[in-house]
């Protein structure tokens, strides 16, 4: 409609980051959309009067009419899609063709030294379509810790991963959705890429003590053999591709590949990032044991 800001469309927005950069585009008053697949839930996350575009980032026949009319793309990569080529990098092509100004995309630490990373082609492909983009490549999220470990938490009272005794640099997604919604506004952190991390490194043995104190009893991080993490996973029946790809990010953590401290995130906000003790202390109900849940 004449006379109104073209939106940016966000990808993802039912999952952590996705979330937290719409309610960070509302937060500064950049209109945007809610792209996926249940237009329903989008709405019960992100509010009613929410905007909807049915995507599926899996599914390039519903690219063309979610393109339309944006000005912005904030993109993320599904852990199921392995194949961006055909899907995302698409994707990008027809928000290009649909006139986008600017396209901020979620990527890893490391996608630009490791060739095998799906993240490495989107950045690729970004670069050589020359279109104005940020690169974040977040490091190991603090959400994983009420997300793939809060069942062991909450049920078992332990963190149970490969990780031996490496430490790691947790980032949290709240400040990462917050510096992506910024870039739709701030044209100095256009066609820049940054890795993004917390604000120190620390071990499990470190943040299961976070957790106890938190909690108010005993959190133990009990270090899983690679066979046996693989198996624990299974039981869960997460598909063999997901247990391949968390087993070998965690066997990483024991080499140090997610203990370097990057500034980069606090000199951009302008404030120091989230800790892991804040992000406990913000979500606690998340790991209450069923007693205490229930009140026996």
């Amino acid at each position: 409609m004449s006379g109104q800001i073209a939106p940016v469309l966000v990808t993802g927005a039912t999952g952590n980051v996705g979330r937290h950069v719409a309610e960070g585009l509302r937060g500064i008053g950049v209109p945007f959309v809610a792209g996926g697949t249940d237009a329903g839930r989008l709405r019960r996350l992100l509010g009613e009067g929410v905007d909807t575009r049915h995507l599926d980032l899996a599914d390039p026949r519903t690219y063309g009419d979610a393109v339309q009319g944006i000005r912005g793309l904030f993109l993320l990569r599904p852990p199921p899609i392995a194949n961006v080529r055909e899907t995302l990098n698409l994707l990008i092509d027809q928000a290009i063709a649909a006139g986008v100004e600017h396209v901020t995309f979620l990527s890893v630490d490391g996608a630009d030294r490791q060739r095998w990373v799906p993240h490495h082609a989107v950045e690729g492909h970004l670069r050589d379509r020359g279109v104005s983009a940020t690169i974040l490549r977040p490091g190991f999220f603090a959400q994983n810790l009420g997300d793939a470990y809060a069942a062991d938490i909450r049920d078992h009272d332990e963190i149970y991963v490969p990780a031996g005794s490496g430490r790691v640099s947790f980032v949290d997604v709240r400040d990462v959705g917050e510096l992506a919604a910024r870039t739709f506004v701030d044209a100095s952190l256009r066609r820049q890429a940054w890795t993004l991390t917390g604000p120190a490194a620390v071990s499990f043995d470190e943040v299961a003590a976070v957790l106890s104190t938190a909690l108010g009893r005993s959190i133990r991080y009990r270090p899983a053999s690679i066979p046996g993490y693989a198996l624990h996973l299974r039981r869960r029946r997460l598909p063999w591709m997901q247990v391949l790809v968390q087993s070998v990010l965690h066997v990483g953590l024991r080499h140090g590949n997610a203990a370097h401290v990057d500034p980069a995130l606090g000199q951009l906000l302008g404030r120091p990032p989230r800790t892991v003790r804040q992000y406990v202390a913000d979500h606690l109900a998340l790991w209450k044991a069923r007693s205490q849940c229930s009140g026996r």
